[in-house]
Order: structure tokens, then C-alpha cells, then sequence
């Protein structure tokens, strides 16, 4: 009997769907290398190898049989995709359009050499960014430029607004996955895309408080709030956003800071200046990669406090997903100041989650690690942190803790797949 793979679910899966790799036929305890491939839409490869052996009945199942070495070792029925590495330096593995897949290949290889072996077996799935029946809606309305992704059927559904971080544009592949979980999600950008400004030096909240009023009047959006998502500079936002404007009920900060960081914020007769910065706390690694962790000035003393966020007016529930290896920013320190400064002023106590070895980028589940990459406003190659392995699980759990804290502020019903690593 030939090798043959064999992929659960066949053929198409969502990309936050767990995986099962099953490969039949091998002979008994035969050693075997499995390789996995994927090309982004910059046509930069992606690649991760394990080396693996059979068990008796020449069977190898990776939920059950621990990698022997290569890309990760152990138990990780999903490390083929977590560990993917891009053979391009500083680059990030993105989505920008939901409406294709990325399509993995699987090939498995004879013996214990990554490049070497005889090709036994291979297979090919898609891995989908558009859960079945979510609708892809692009917005302008008024000055808002995002794209809202309703779930199948009428409705209404909790609405979430997502937001990205200094990169600008328009990215649609978080709320994509997340239409999929029963929530109207839109995914909003701020600057950089459209008609919208090239720059982020000044922001108004007015054009955020315009998104949050077009979700809520959406006839499949029930309210009466919405939730907020964000991550980095979109975390931040997110933080503003729940501090000065009505009917934010749920907010989700992935890695956020609570100052104003890379321009000027202002919302009505009121402005939140950007904290300052200082380039010579910036280190270089031996790699040449900079750290830029403790770039921003102290937010408590001076002409800084002016870039503190008031999180004391909220009466937002929060969620603080960290990072403790994020080396952009000081996300716990951040996470811990709003904390204290919500209770200070009688505000609920936020739930904090910390991930340790965990770094800048926690993306939905699946995404490879982003160790460095270049950053829009340093302007060179910065180190993001995190560890593969912790980084991955991280991910998963995040993923699932960000869901159920929005089904239980925003109601609807639950609908998980349970992501495994």
C-alpha cells in the first residue's frame, strides 16, 4: 500500500481550525520527515519541517506521535503551521485578502533528511479566511472606510469593531474568522487606505465615534453597545475609544499602551498629546535588530502625563490580553496602571491575562511567530519577542478567551470550534 496523508477536515478548513495529520501506509516504525509549505500573497515562501516514526502498524499520527526534531520536537499535532518560517528575512506572514485562501502543501518525505529523502506522500488543503456563509460587506459611509462581515442568517448579532495597529490600511482577516463565531465585526481602518489620511500624526475621535453609530444603526447589529478588539496601536485606540465616546460595552486590549503614542488625539474641545520619545534607550541585538521597549518616556511624570489616556471615566468591562516577552512596549506595565487607576476611581476591576515568552503580535491561532520585523515608525528592523512554542499556545488561548468574553458582555450565542495546538 502506497503512503498516503490524510487531513482533517479534507480539503478546506478555516484558518483557526485545528488540523489532524494522519499519515497511512509507511511501513512499521519507518523514519519519515514530514514538510509543510505556503506561499503569501507576496509570493514569499513559508516553510517548517518535523522529523517523525511510524508506529508498528506503520501509521503516524501527529496527535499522537511526538516530532523527533526539525523546525519544534514534541507532541504538537500542529506545529507545521505554527513553526512556519519565512525564507525572507523581517517578514510577516499577513492576510490582506479574505477572499482567497492560503494553500498549504504537505509532503512526506522518506528517512530523517529534511532535503533528501524519497517523496513518499503529499497533499494540498486550503486554509479559508471567509467561514462558510459570512457575508463580506465593504462600508463608506460617510467618512468611514472598513468592511463589516455578518454571520449567516438574519440576525441581530453582538458588533465588534476591529482595529489594527501602525502598519494603517485595511486588515479584514481577524474579523473575518470571528464573523464565523456569531458576531457582526468591522473591521475598521484609520488611516493610510482610501481617502483616509497618509498619516497618523492627527487622529480625531469623531471619526471613531462615527464607526461605533454606523455598527449600532446596522439592522443586524443588536445593541445596545458594541465591543471594541484591538492590538498595538489599534489596542490603544480601543482604550480612547471606551474612555470618551457612549455605548462601548466590551473592549478587548491585545498588547495596548495607555498613553497616546506616534501623533495627536483629539475629540472635541479635548486632546491627548503623544508621549514622548527618547531613540537613545533603543539597543541593538548582536543580530542588528533593534529594541525599542523602553524607547517611550515614563506617562506619570511631566508633560507625558498629557498623553495618559483617562481609562477613569470608562465604564467599559475590559479584557487585557499581554504579551510579557512583547518587546514594542511595556503591555504589562500598561495593563496594570489602567487596572489600578479603574479601581481607584470605583470602576470594575479589568480581567488581565499575561502570556509568558509570549511577544508583540498575538495573532488568531495558527499564525508563525513574527520575531522582527520592520516598523513603520522606527523606521528599521525591531525585535517583536516571544517564543515559538509558548507564543503558539498563546495564540490558541487567546483566541478562545477573547470569544467568550465577548458572548458574555455582548450576549449572543456561542459558537466555538475548539482550537488545539
Amino acid at each position: 500500500m502506497a503512503p498516503t496523508v490524510l487531513l482533517e477536515p479534507a480539503g478546506r478548513s478555516c484558518w483557526d481550525e485545528p488540523l489532524r495529520i494522519t499519515v497511512r501506509g509507511l511501513t512499521p516504525e519507518q523514519p519519515v520527515t514530514l514538510r509543510t509549505a505556503l506561499s503569501d500573497e507576496k509570493a514569499v515562501l513559508f516553510r517548517a519541517h518535523a522529523r517523525y516514526r511510524a508506529d508498528a502498524g506503520g501509521e503516524l499520527d501527529l496527535a499522537r506521535a511526538p516530532a523527533l526534531g526539525g523546525s519544534f520536537a514534541g507532541l504538537e499535532p500542529m506545529g507545521l503551521l505554527w513553526a512556519l518560517e519565512p525564507d525572507r528575512p523581517l517578514w510577516r506572514l499577513l492576510k490582506r485578502d479574505v477572499q482567497t485562501p492560503f494553500v498549504l502543501e504537505l509532503e512526506v518525505l522518506d528517512g530523517h533528511e529534511p532535503d533528501g529523502g524519497r517523496l513518499l506522500a503529499r497533499a494540498v488543503h486550503e486554509r479559508h479566511f471567509l467561514p462558510p456563509g459570512v457575508r463580506r460587506v465593504p462600508v463608506r459611509a460617510g467618512r468611514v472606510r472598513a468592511t463589516l462581515f455578518l454571520p449567516p442568517g438574519p440576525g441581530p448579532y453582538p458588533g465588534i469593531i476591529d482595529l489594527f495597529g501602525t502598519g494603517g490600511g485595511l486588515l479584514e482577516y481577524r474579523a473575518s474568522l470571528l464573523a464565523g463565531k456569531g458576531f457582526a465585526v468591522l473591521a475598521l481602518a484609520y488611516y493610510n487606505y482610501d481617502d483616509l489620511p497618509k498619516d497618523m500624526d492627527i487622529l480625531h475621535l469623531e471619526y471613531f465615534e462615527e464607526a461605533v453609530n454606523y455598527l449600532l444603526s446596522h439592522p443586524q447589529v443588536k445593541g445596545p453597545g458594541v465591543g471594541l478588539l484591538g492590538i498595538s496601536k489599534g489596542g490603544e485606540l480601543c482604550l480612547s475609544m471606551a474612555s470618551f465616546l457612549k455605548n462601548i460595552t466590551a473592549a478587548v486590549i491585545i498588547n495596548g499602551s495607555m498613553v497616546n503614542v506616534g501623533g495627536t488625539l483629539h475629540f472635541k474641545d479635548e486632546t491627548l498629546f503623544q508621549v514622548g520619545t527618547n531613540k537613545r534607550r533603543i539597543k541593538v541585538t548582536k543580530d542588528g535588530l533593534r529594541d525599542i521597549v523602553d524607547v517611550l518616556n515614563n506617562p506619570f511624570e511631566g508633560p507625558d502625563q498629557k498623553s495618559l489616556i483617562p481609562v477613569e471615566r470608562s465604564d467599559t468591562t475590559f479584557l487585557f490580553l499581554v504579551g510579557q516577552d512583547d518587546h514594542n512596549w511595556k503591555s504589562e506595565f500598561y495593563a496594570t496602571e489602567a487596572s489600578k487607576r479603574l479601581q481607584a476611581h470605583g470602576k470594575e476591576k479589568p480581567q488581565i491575562i499575561c502570556y509568558p515568552k509570549t511577544g508583540h503580535y498575538i495573532e488568531p491561532p495558527y499564525f508563525p511567530l513574527c520575531k522582527a520585523s520592520l516598523h513603520s515608525l522606527i523606521g528599521g528592523p525591531v525585535m517583536w519577542g516571544g517564543e515559538p512554542r509558548a507564543h503558539a499556545m498563546a495564540q490558541v488561548d487567546a483566541w478562545q478567551q477573547l470569544q467568550t468574553f465577548f458572548h458574555k458582555h455582548l450576549g449572543g450565542e456561542e459558537k466555538t470550534i475548539s482550537a488545539k495546538l
